[in-house]
């Protein structure tokens, strides 16, 4: 499985995160499904196209391996702590220019925001009328902003103030209610540090448990602001029928392949231009209600292209996340910074769906740097 080992760690962040947490997602499921059975139990079919999924992600992996072992002499399992290259800075060294750009980047991230929740008159957290209305372009172009902003700080430069920012920027975009950004923000920033200091993986873990319990807390406070919806579950209760209602979309898109054909992507790729929501789409396609809904990371591409665009999705995003994951190895700074977000967001996908435009993004700047820095290795060769 390509783990690296060094000192008795292993490489926490390795591209086959993605199948643990996959699975982990399935078992989260099961206790609504056959324990409670708050909803119907999915056939054979949903654990099939799953495995198949996973598979061809693997299948993406090991091609990327031998690529890069074989035309770029590049070796895919280097000791992910023998380059660290953040610059370990005191509160009171100067600045460079570069380190100020990138401080001014994350500012400007966070004063949108700041003007984002003002302009809404309140906290989206504690009210679902806000929060419906929280995702504006302000909100959307400071995170475009924040996010590979403070990621590339912290892969340069060690600096403990930084961090000062990450958690300022974390808060502000968890009072919006909305889960993804915040856990996308923590997530890659974790993984950043992962790899560019030297971290023992116990306290990352234990950072990713904190984590995990805020969240928590904060779809639990969002759900309880919906006044027309009424939960009797508790926080560990809603986190597992969430889970399980996602997987029955999935089943659902499973049986209504091709339904949306190419709909959903083009979509996803315009609403912020036209305003609509290709999660909805996906409640049109699956439960034929005007609902925006999660699929998992295999439901859009099957709505779309059926079991060959599922297939090729999750063979090109394991073969995009290995290359990147080798470079970062070598190279740190930008190379991790962006492994970092692209794999936290693909974690993420993994409940929402590619249904991001932002991600996609980040995704296309990703596959801009692998072609980048493969061009410099093809010449050195």
């Amino acid at each position: 499985m390509n783990y690296n080992f060094k000192n008795g760690n292993f490489d926490l962040f390795h591209p086959l995160i993605v199948v643990v947490m996959t699975i982990l997602f399935l078992i989260i499921a099961m206790p609504m499904w056959y324990f409670y059975r708050e909803l119907p139990t999915p056939n054979l079919d949903l654990y099939l196209y799953i495995g198949l999924g996973l598979l061809f992600f693997i299948f993406g992996i090991c091609l990327s391996n031998c690529i890069l072992k074989k035309n770029f002499k590049i070796d895919t399992v280097l000791s992910f702590k023998k380059i660290l290259s953040a610059e370990k800075l005191s509160l009171f060294d100067t600045y460079s220019k570069n380190e100020l750009i990138l401080v001014g980047l994350v500012s400007l991230g966070i004063l949108l925001q700041i003007i984002n929740i003002a302009l809404l008159g309140g906290i989206p957290l504690f009210s679902a009328t806000l929060k419906a209305k929280a995702a504006t372009k302000i909100w959307l172009i400071s995170y475009i902003i924040f996010l590979p902003s403070i990621n590339v700080l912290l892969a340069k430069y060690n600096r403990k103030s930084h961090y000062l920012l990450l958690l300022i920027g974390f808060v502000l975009f968890a009072l919006t209610g909305y889960r993804t950004t915040p856990i996308a923000i923590m997530l890659s920033a974790l993984i950043t540090l992962y790899y560019t200091r030297d971290v023992d993986v116990k306290y990352i873990i234990l950072a990713i448990l904190a984590i995990a319990v805020v969240l928590l807390a904060v779809g639990f406070i969002a759900v309880q602001a919906i006044t027309w919806q009424h939960w009797s579950l508790n926080p560990i209760e809603l986190v597992s029928y969430r889970a399980a209602f996602t997987l029955n979309v999935l089943s659902k898109a499973i049986e209504n392949q091709f339904t949306t054909m190419g709909n959903l992507f083009y979509t996803t790729l315009t609403g912020f231009f036209t305003h609509s929501d290709a999660r909805v789409l996906v409640g049109q396609a699956t439960i034929g209600r005007v609902h925006s809904i999660t699929s998992t990371i295999f439901g859009p591409a099957l709505l779309d292209f059926g079991i060959v665009g599922m297939l090729i999705q999750m063979f090109l995003i394991g073969l995009i996340l290995k290359t990147l994951h080798s470079i970062q190895n070598h190279s740190k700074s930008i190379f991790t910074a962006f492994y970092g977000i692209l794999l936290a967001q693909t974690i993420i996908w993994i409940e929402t769906g590619p249904t991001d435009v932002v991600v996609w993004l980040f995704y296309l700047i990703g596959i801009f740097l692998i072609i980048h820095f493969l061009r410099g290795a093809n010449h050195e060769i």
